[in-house]
């Protein structure tokens, strides 16, 4: 006799029982990264290996890796409500931070010193930016790197492909310097050690600074400190040369002018001054100079006009937001100006 099957309401009944049964080990295996059980993590580990690396060691390492949906919902809530500059400035622009990028400076005067000679930027701007990005290697990121990449490698809506190549990289540094990938923390992006590079710059732009053969960010400040002054020339840094110099400019914002851009190409003098834009210092530079024109907001709706040069441009290769460019500058020039100040 056959047994009889379920029909009507209790055939649904049945069906979504079994399917929420399942649902379990479903979710499980979506939230893991064992290769035997998904083929994208399989095809990353093939390319890997195909390079030299050890499968056993890339198995082991992705099966040990664990999905982080707060990874997600970080990146999800990145586009967070846009900040005026004032406030902005006021999360970085604070005494603390600033003594400590005059003691920072004063605890590795040698490595400061030989980026300056090197590379041609000064220790208040390299400091500046390890001291926005970490303040000065106390707060480095609590995600576990292999998870927030894995996570965003074979899960992100649309930045996936991306964040494959950083795990790529990820994966090739780790294994070259020896180093266990669940040890390293950081951002939930990625990005890692003193000057949250991620895994794509790190291979590209880390140094050896103090040579002991390693390149280190995440437990070495002089290799940080020698890291971001190689970042910088890499990107066209010009010694002494300016960041960004004053400007004038009406009371309410020129519609014609596009402000705050952060990519080529940038408006000559000439242009601006058809809007009423010039520099604070008449005849300062010639009128086909091109420059980024940036219009800084404060709480009162006024703007704050300054001129940004090729040296604010690297900046933004580092972060492309205008405000953070203008935060690291004026960070730097209050490190500046308090240590000449002898404090």
């Amino acid at each position: 006799m056959k047994a009889s099957r379920p029909h009507g309401r209790a055939a649904w009944w049945f069906a979504a029982g079994l399917w929420l049964s399942l649902l379990p080990l479903a979710s499980q295996a979506a939230m893991n990264f064992d290769p035997g059980q998904h083929d994208d993590v399989a095809a990353l580990i093939d390319e890997l290996e195909a390079k030299g690396i050890e499968r056993s060691w890339l198995v082991d390492v992705m099966q040990g890796a664990e999905y982080q949906q707060g990874v997600l919902d970080a990146m999800a809530g990145a586009a967070e409500r846009r900040l005026r500059w004032d406030e902005y400035r006021e999360i970085f622009l604070q005494p603390e931070r600033i003594e400590r990028g005059v003691d920072f400076i004063e605890a590795h005067r040698e490595a400061f010193a030989r980026v300056e000679a090197e590379y041609g930027v000064p220790p208040e701007v390299v400091a500046a930016i390890i001291g926005v990005e970490t303040s000065y290697g106390r707060h480095t990121g609590r995600h576990r790197v292999i998870d927030s990449l894995s996570t965003l490698a074979f899960h992100h809506p649309s930045r996936g492909r991306f964040f494959r190549g950083e795990l790529l990289a990820f994966l090739e540094i780790t294994r070259e310097q020896e180093v266990d990938p669940g040890s390293l923390k950081g951002s939930y992006a990625g990005a890692m050690g003193y000057p949250q590079f991620i895994p794509t710059s790190y291979r590209a732009y880390a140094v050896d600074f103090d040579g002991d053969s390693k390149r280190d960010l995440w437990d070495n400040p002089v290799d940080a400190i020698g890291s971001v002054g190689n970042y910088f020339a890499r990107h066209g840094w010009r010694a002494d040369a300016p960041i960004y110099s004053e400007a004038l400019g009406p009371d309410e914002l020129p519609r014609e002018v596009a402000f705050n851009q952060t990519q080529p190409p940038y408006e000559t003098l000439e242009a601006l001054a058809e809007h009423g834009i010039r520099p604070a210092r008449e005849g300062e530079f010639d009128g086909d100079r091109r420059v980024i024109p940036l219009a800084l907001d404060h709480a009162d709706k006024t703007y704050s006009y300054r001129l940004g040069h090729d040296n604010f441009y690297v900046i933004t290769r580092y972060n492309h937001s205008h405000l953070y460019a203008m935060a690291v500058t004026e960070l730097a020039e209050a490190i500046l100006a308090k240590w000449e100040g002898g404090a």
